[in-house]
């Protein structure tokens, strides 16, 4: 059964950096390499947004992340990471990857002004 389990939030003042992680379990490594794993963000009450995404060696941002956020994955370990640069207070939200149609619990992210 596919499992995602996201790890790296946390509290960080408003220029500060993060690395989120996303470990994938129970995928083979064809299809981890040729789906598309994304990145969204929820804040309270609302939908998720989307971040970022990445398949193969082609990436996808959101134009608020641009230059900020870089995305990459590790296929043998089934890791996708998201660098989160110059981290402002909008970016606050629980961020949670996606494959094949499922998502894991998330990982909260808070930044002060």
């Amino acid at each position: 059964q596919v499992r995602l389990v996201e790890s790296g939030g946390g509290l960080v003042q408003a220029g500060g950096s993060l690395r989120l992680s996303c470990r994938i379990t129970g995928s083979i490594l064809s299809v981890f390499t040729s789906t598309t794993i994304g990145w969204y963000r929820q804040a309270p009450g609302e939908q998720g947004d989307f971040v970022a995404s990445i398949r193969g060696r082609d990436t996808d941002y959101t134009d608020s992340v641009k230059g900020r956020f870089t995305i990459s994955k590790d296929n043998t370990r089934r890791t996708v990471s998201l660098q989160m640069d110059s981290l402002k207070p909008e970016d606050t939200g629980v961020y949670y990857c996606t494959f094949q149609g499922r998502r894991g619990p998330g990982t909260q992210v808070t930044v002060s002004s």
